[in-house]
């Protein structure tokens, strides 16, 4: 257990300081900025790595929901599910911490700019400004969706070794969809990471991060395992 709580740590890290650093650093860089669609491609590199150097000790969660989705899809142990969520909001809390110290070396740097927290309304958190209801709306079908494909990915009668490219082209596309409404979170630990840093609006508005991916997972989950399992157990450990 310690190992694979390790590897949950630090690829949780990975996604946020790969993902979100590539947000706060690059994003907007004068002239030569990566912009919505380099930082979405930045997000699912960040997981296809770990999915391939780090999957075969953890699965590669990196993410809450991704742990929670799995449960209710029968591939992962009760029992795991809350040092797993420990160590990936851990992860995420040190990498956002290593990324204010490298963005506060800048001259001017400021987390008015949203940090690349998450959030809705009018805040940084929505770069298009987006309500309430939309962002609620985005986070649960996005997440629903993400685990559908890590679900389906991860069959056992699904192609061999190709699930980490799947999963981070679904991340890529989600967050190319996203960005615009919430900054993209479908990862609660992400979310609080940026929030802690961020602080004021981001602290606020955590809760719709963590509810609407969880309901998002559960769905995806349950329906996962109703429809598409047809009865094939899993390798995964039930507790």
């Amino acid at each position: 257990m310690t190992k694979k709580l390790v590897a949950e740590f630090i690829g949780t890290f990975w996604l946020v300081l790969g993902g979100c650093g590539s947000a706060v650093l690059a994003a907007a860089f004068p002239d030569l900025g990566i912009g919505f669609v380099g930082v979405a491609i930045a997000f699912g590199l960040t997981v296809l790595t770990i999915a391939y150097s780090l999957g075969h000790i953890s699965g590669a969660h990196l993410n809450p929901a991704v742990s929670i989705g799995l449960w209710a899809g029968g591939r992962f142990g009760a029992g795991e599910l809350i040092p797993y969520i420990i160590a990936q909001v851990l992860g995420a809390i040190s990498a956002a911490g290593v990324l204010y110290i490298i963005a506060s070396g800048h001259d001017g740097f400021s987390t008015a700019g949203g940090f690349a927290a998450n959030g809705y309304g009018d805040t940084p958190g929505s770069p298009g400004h987006y309500s309430v209801a939309a962002a609620f709306t985005c986070e649960v079908v996005m997440t629903c969706l993400f685990l559908i494909i890590i679900l389906g990915a991860t069959d056992e009668r699904a192609p061999k070794g190709f699930a980490g490219i799947a999963i981070g082209l679904g991340l890529t596309l989600i967050h190319l969809i996203s960005i615009p409404v919430t900054n993209t979170s479908v990862n609660p630990a992400r979310s609080t990471s940026q929030a802690i840093f961020a602080g004021g609006w981001a602290v606020s508005q955590l809760w719709l991060f963590w509810v609407a991916p969880i309901i998002g997972a559960l769905i995806a989950g349950f329906l996962y395992r109703a429809v598409f399992e047809n009865g094939v157990d899993s390798d995964f450990p039930k507790k």
